[in-house]
């Protein structure tokens, strides 16, 4: 088997963007042309990578394989980018890192031992924030660096003038239903007599829940309102309704009473890391970090079997 790693990056956008057509807007491109290097692919791998479905492109289990490898290649040379950037500096000073958290608490609070030990000269300070207030800090200058979430198909949007943006992970999204409830594809979602549960702030879980209605036309209500994956989880389980869910965020969640569903067409989360560059001295800073968020990325999703079924 002999394959072209740079066919990769066009399967990983169908699997960030949730088909060909997204992928195709995302890689400014034509549709066309992002089959024809997935055809390639399959033909150099002799396997089905996608298949078509009513609602658009959906990875069959081995272009998922792929997909994930294309994303730690992807991470890889990022890590390796912002390493040789960095150089042999010294670093040291106070990294003032905001987040969300399913991520902080997920990644980043496990690794914080390890990154002093790494870092001996660098004071770390954590902040859990919401979107908007997040980019304010970051503007402002009260934040070196943020952690973002999106709803892979949100339309790009171009960054402030010196803003700096690096990938740090794609994940599924995962459909949490009242146990018993079964959804094959996007289109039974459309059937289903629950609710959505309401986000209390307008996340990327809000986002792609909004993508799915315009989708299937779904006409479900929204109910409640919550906060906390837990929160989410609780009410499913007494058959209030139904949430999406990042993968990441259910990783160590308990609850009876649940079931999660991986539904072709449901999309990714896509999280990133954005910084201003301000300086040599702030940008070693949060390249190293980088490097280590990477790192504990690779860690906290080597191992899928917290997750519930």
């Amino acid at each position: 088997m002999d394959i072209d790693p740079r066919r990769l990056r066009y399967l990983l956008a169908v699997a960030r963007a949730g088909g060909v057509l997204a992928a195709a807007d995302e890689l400014q491109m034509t549709p066309s042309a992002v089959s024809q290097q997935i055809a390639r692919l399959e033909r150099e791998t002799d396997r089905v990578l996608m298949t078509r479905t009513t609602h658009g492109s959906a990875l069959t289990p081995e272009g998922q394989a792929l997909a994930e490898a294309a994303l730690q290649i992807e991470q890889t040379l990022a890590s390796v980018q912002v390493r040789l950037e960095r150089g042999d500096a010294e670093i040291h000073g106070t990294m003032r890192l905001g987040g969300f958290q399913s991520f902080l608490s997920v990644v980043v609070a496990p690794a914080l031992t390890q990154w002093k030990r790494q870092l001996p000269g660098v004071h770390f300070q954590v902040s859990e924030l919401e979107p908007d207030p997040m980019m304010r800090a970051l503007k402002d200058g009260d934040l070196d660096a943020g952690i973002v979430e999106l709803d892979a198909e949100d339309s790009p949007k171009r960054l402030p003038s010196g803003m700096v943006e690096v990938p740090l992970l794609d994940e599924p999204w995962k459909l949490v239903v009242p146990a018993g409830t079964l959804a094959s594809d996007v289109a039974e979602l459309g059937r289903l007599t629950l609710p959505w549960l309401g986000m209390g702030f307008s996340g990327a879980s809000a986002r792609a829940v909004a993508r799915l209605r315009r989708a299937s036309g779904m006409n479900q209500p929204t109910v409640h309102r919550y906060f906390a994956t837990q929160t989410a989880l609780a009410l499913v389980a007494a058959g209030e309704g139904m949430a999406l869910i990042p993968m990441l965020a259910l990783q160590g969640a308990q609850q009876d009473g649940v079931e999660t569903l991986d539904v072709p067409g449901l999309g990714t989360r896509r999280i990133v890391l954005r910084s201003y560059s301000r300086g040599k001295q702030a940008n070693n800073l949060v390249s190293a970090v980088t490097g280590l968020l990477h790192e504990a990325v690779a860690v906290a999703t080597a191992d899928e079997s917290a997750v519930p079924a």
